[in-house]
């Protein structure tokens, strides 16, 4: 790696450190300048601005996601329950940190950002859940009635509304307050529950120990 792409790798992940903690409106390159101990001078001649900033590492974000899931599904040998547990396992790990607040910020502040991170997600659902569906409907692991669109579907949504602050705002108070726990348990139990009802009862049983 080259010195300048070191440079650059360390400011992504000082800014991005940044936009999850405070949000992508109250983050400044003043801030990320800080973050790094450099001049904002400096921190200029590698990146114009925070949006660019925000949109390379969401770049890189999605460039982890991808090569994970498919080295997961591509492995021929872990069982069909494993990868399935595993596969959701890397999405929560990494898409859990973008808290409610800054998916807010892309919406409002980033428009594009936003629609490309969601296409993504959906995207991504549908090649690479939809195959791994398929995979487990041949071992006769998940039931072969289930329409896998829907399950695709259920999934994507789950993954984009239960983060999204516009979403759970038009329910009852007392039902938003019964959702404020940790965002990486919100994925764990809606996934669960998703593909609990899709597995035979034993692969339910691996995927439970998984």
């Amino acid at each position: 790696m080259s010195k300048k792409s070191s440079v650059e790798g360390k400011i992504l992940d000082a800014a991005y450190h940044l936009f999850l903690q405070k949000g992508y409106r109250h983050t400044t390159m003043d801030d990320i300048a800080a973050e790094l101990g450099m001049s904002k001078k400096t921190l200029y001649k590698y990146y114009d601005g925070k949006l660019e900033l925000l949109s390379a590492s969401f770049e890189i974000l999605k460039t982890k996601l991808t090569a994970k899931v498919e080295a997961i599904l591509d492995n021929s040998y872990i069982s069909f329950p494993l990868k399935l547990k595993s596969s959701l396992t890397v999405v929560a790990t990494h898409l859990a940190p973008i808290n409610p607040e800054l998916f807010e910020d892309l919406r409002e502040f980033a428009p594009e950002i936003w629609e490309d991170l969601t296409s993504y997600i959906n995207e991504s659902a549908y090649l690479r859940f939809a195959k791994l569906i398929e995979q487990g409907i041949s071992q006769g692991l998940v039931n072969p009635r289930i329409n896998i669109s829907l399950v695709v579907l259920l999934y994507a949504a789950a993954v984009q509304s239960l983060l999204d602050p516009k979403f759970y705002s038009q329910f009852p108070e007392a039902m938003q307050k019964g959702i404020k726990i940790p965002p990486s348990d919100i994925y764990d139990q809606a996934i669960s529950i998703i593909y609990n009802g899709i597995l035979t009862e034993e692969a339910r049983s691996e995927f439970q120990n998984a």
